[in-house]
Formats: structure tokens, C-alpha cells, sequence
């Protein structure tokens, strides 16, 4: 008896589709801003999703992808990288001093600097290993006290830390706006930071509100869910 399979959420088919229409709307969205698509990074954001889904997303072409947590990554992007040499991994959740080393080792990008002591332990870190990931800070746009991040009034005094005193190399800000409030407000006021200070990377945006973080001068966005359909439940 003939079975005809149908895609599911968990489906490559799916996966690749949802890609394709995410790309479309950031080139969709570039351009109404007046910018070049090619401008705007894609890091599709891998976070509790399972290996097939992500091979999925490499098999239709996509190599930038994000983790929120080192032992995660650990434990799914080296087997990856042997297949796919070419992939560039953000980390783009807190990091804890104590996984600083694992981080240096295994990211290219660490979006989410966020305190003098993590700046000290990143750069001792990269003097060590001889690798050097990029950095961007992580602005607390909303001035919220539950969240990680530097005052936008202190990013300032905060890069001048990290580039002098460290010699961290800094390219960017990322943020996270607060979830009750309108992200167009914290877009352009990362925007408006990062020209402010010479910083090419802007990286901010996530499902729910990436094409308005183009329209924003966004440089990287960090899409997860439109792309990888609900994250499974945790065990």
C-alpha cells in the first residue's frame, strides 16, 4: 500500500520553506528602508531545537546560526562543523565566567557582553587560546532590573573599557527589547548608539519583529521559531 508523506512542522521541507519566506521578507524589508538586502545577516537561532532541523536549514543553504547556551552548543555544531566547515556560530545568550573558555573556543561571534568582569575574562581567555571571536555588547534598551545588559547612558564609558583597558575586539550592539513595549523605540535607539560610538553591527530583532528591526538599520537578525516552527517542550 502507497503512503504519501505529508510535512510537518518538523519537516526539512518545512524548514526550508520557512527559510525562504524569512529571507524574502528581510530582502523585503531592506528595501523599503532604502538598503541592500545583502546588508542584513540572517542567524537563525538553533535554541532546544533538534540536530535535524538545523541540518535541514544547512542543507537549504543557511550557515549562521545562534545558541543562547555554551553546553548546548557543545553538544551540537562540532559534529555539524565537520560536515559543514563554513558555519558561523553566535553565541547570543548570557555567558557565565566559568564557560568562557568553552565559549572562546567554539563561537565566532559573542553577542552578549554585558559586564566589566566578562569583558577581563574574554580577553584573558582569547590571549590564551590565540582565537579572537567578535564581540558585541549587549544594550539594556529598556532599563529593565531583570535583565543582563549596560545602560545606554553607560555604553560609552563601557566600550572604552573593553577596547583599552582589554583590547576586546567590539564591533557591534545587540538588544533585546522589552516584551510589553514597542521594539521600533529600542531599535533606533541601538541604532542611534552604535553610529554614535563607529560600531558597524547592529545585531537586534527576533520573530516576532525582525522586518521592523531592518527597517531599523538592523544588521544581523536573530530568528529562531519562524524559521524552526515552536520549540519542543522542555522534558
Amino acid at each position: 500500500m502507497m503512503t504519501i508523506d505529508t510535512p510537518t512542522p518538523e519537516s526539512g521541507s518545512d524548514v526550508a520553506a520557512n527559510l525562504a519566506a524569512v529571507r524574502d521578507a528581510i530582502a523585503e524589508a531592506a528595501r523599503e528602508a532604502g538598503r541592500d538586502p545583502a546588508g542584513v545577516t540572517l542567524v537563525a537561532v538553533g535554541k532546544v531545537q533538534p540536530v535535524e532541523k538545523l541540518e535541514a536549514a544547512l542543507e537549504a543553504g543557511q550557515r549562521v546560526f545562534g545558541e543562547n547556551r555554551v553546553q548546548e552548543a557543545k553538544a551540537k555544531f562540532p559534529a555539524l562543523r565537520e560536515r559543514y566547515p563554513d558555519i558561523e556560530l553566535h553565541l547570543i545568550g548570557p555567558l557565565q565566567t566559568n564557560k568562557v573558555k568553552e565559549a572562546v573556543a567554539l563561537f565566532d561571534v559573542i553577542q552578549t557582553v554585558d559586564r566589566p568582569k566578562l569583558a577581563k575574562a574574554l580577553a584573558e581567555e582569547m590571549a590564551k587560546q590565540g582565537r579572537r571571536p567578535a564581540c558585541y555588547v549587549e544594550v539594556n534598551t529598556g532599563a529593565e532590573p531583570q535583565k543582563a545588559g549596560i545602560p545606554p547612558e553607560e555604553v560609552g564609558a563601557f566600550l572604552e573599557t573593553c577596547r583599552t583597558e582589554y583590547g576586546l575586539p567590539v564591533s557591534g550592539l545587540m538588544c533585546i527589547p522589552p516584551a510589553d513595549e514597542e521594539p521600533a523605540l529600542h531599535f533606533a535607539l541601538l541604532s542611534d548608539l552604535a553610529k554614535r560610538h563607529g560600531l558597524p553591527v547592529v545585531s537586534m530583532g527576533m520573530s516576532g519583529d525582525y522586518e521592523t528591526a531592518v527597517r531599523f538599520g538592523a544588521t544581523h537578525v536573530r530568528v529562531g521559531t519562524a524559521i524552526f516552527g515552536a520549540r519542543p517542550p522542555k522534558e
